[in-house]
């Protein structure tokens, strides 16, 4: 069988060089192709995945014309998310799209409509996902284990967007500084800010949680930091009819928590009618307490199964059997989290509680 043929469009995202090295790994599948205005920003890149220089490009219409391709992986700022995917449909590829979805609830529904009709899926990738205790905790709560879900508490960040390369390669907090004025994460237009950045994976994951449930209201503030246009700090209330739930965001934790996990504890707490459910990030169990058991324990996570062990590895599975993604990288549920998301921003921005905006 031919091997899958992707792209890599933008390197905005410094998540793009950890898509490539799945792809490069996977041995269904092929970096075919690599597009970004910027050629330096490609250069790690074509190193590490040993990348032909026929296959690297900084004009997308010649990238384009040298396809065609199967799939495209977009680590573009959130801006452009829309324009992308909009130039990408009709090409006849499936569209994959790094978190976040996009910078508003209006753009994501223009990258749904743009993908509507061409018999390709349009696939939004959140990194939890893949984190096993997060998935532990899913078959769990739908299990009964605790009850009926009442709530669900997500804090979760890191040191900040600049500390890290591909491949969490750390950057040191003199190149942070140096870096921050002119990056895009940092940038109120190309939609920077903690709050969309991290924001976004507990309102989708947490939407996955509560089995597609939105919240009736939402009530958010965010810091404000003297210099810094965007917030690095967000904490939301969400009421839905069954409860109240959290999401806060931040970047600024004291330790990046695939490294060490900082206090607070990055991750998930889950509060049902017969029990509780703590979901650390990258942690090896989940510690529960039940009616019939109200001691505080552990439950080993899962491993993830081989052809989920992955974004792109689950995605080519997909993509060869024919089937649709579901969960957090489905759309429509993502539609519903960008959202609570557009609603938390508004609020912060008007310092008052707001119903979910349409």
């Amino acid at each position: 069988m031919a091997k899958i043929r992707i792209v890599g469009i933008s390197f905005d995202h410094m998540h793009m060089g950890d898509l490539l090295r799945q792809v490069h790994d996977h041995p269904e599948a092929e970096i075919a192709a690599i597009f970004d205005p910027d050629r330096a920003r490609m250069q790690d890149a074509v190193e590490t995945f040993a990348i032909p220089e026929a296959r690297v490009f900084t004009d997308f219409d010649a990238c384009m014309a040298a396809g065609p391709y199967d799939v495209a992986i977009l680590c573009a700022a959130p801006a452009d998310h829309a324009r992308y995917t909009e130039r990408l449909a009709p090409h006849g590829m499936h569209v994959f799209v790094e978190k976040p979805f996009a910078a508003s609830a209006g753009d994501a529904r223009r990258m749904i409509a743009a993908m509507a009709g061409t018999g390709r899926q349009l696939v939004i990738n959140w990194p939890l996902r893949w984190v096993e205790s997060h998935v532990t905790a899913k078959r769990l709560i739908d299990e009964g284990l605790i009850g009926d879900l009442l709530e669900v508490h997500f804090y979760d960040g890191n040191r900040g967007p600049l500390y890290h390369l591909a491949d969490k390669v750390e950057v040191s907090p003199e190149e942070v500084e140096r870096q921050k004025p002119t990056s895009w994460w940092y940038k109120r237009a190309s939609g920077g800010g903690s709050l969309l950045d991290y924001m976004g994976y507990g309102a989708t994951l947490g939407t996955w949680f509560m089995g597609g449930e939105a919240p009736l209201e939402v009530t958010c503030t965010v810091d404000d930091t003297p210099g810094i246009e965007v917030d690095q700090h967000a904490i939301a209330v969400l009421r839905y009819a069954r409860g109240l739930s959290r999401l806060e965001t931040r970047w600024g934790t004291f330790t990046d928590p695939w490294a060490h996990q900082p206090q607070p504890t990055c991750g998930f707490t889950f509060v049902g009618t017969d029990g509780t459910l703590a979901s650390p990030d990258y942690a090896a169990a989940v510690t529960v307490q039940t009616r019939a058991r109200p001691d505080r324990h552990d439950i080993p996570v899962d491993p993830l199964p081989e052809g989920s062990r992955n974004a792109i590895e689950h995605v080519v599975g997909c993509i060869a059997r024919g089937e649709a993604v579901g969960g957090p990288l489905d759309p429509a549920l993502c539609l519903t989290a960008q959202r609570i998301v557009d609603t938390a921003m508004r609020s912060a921005q008007e310092k008052r509680t707001l119903e979910l905006l349409p």
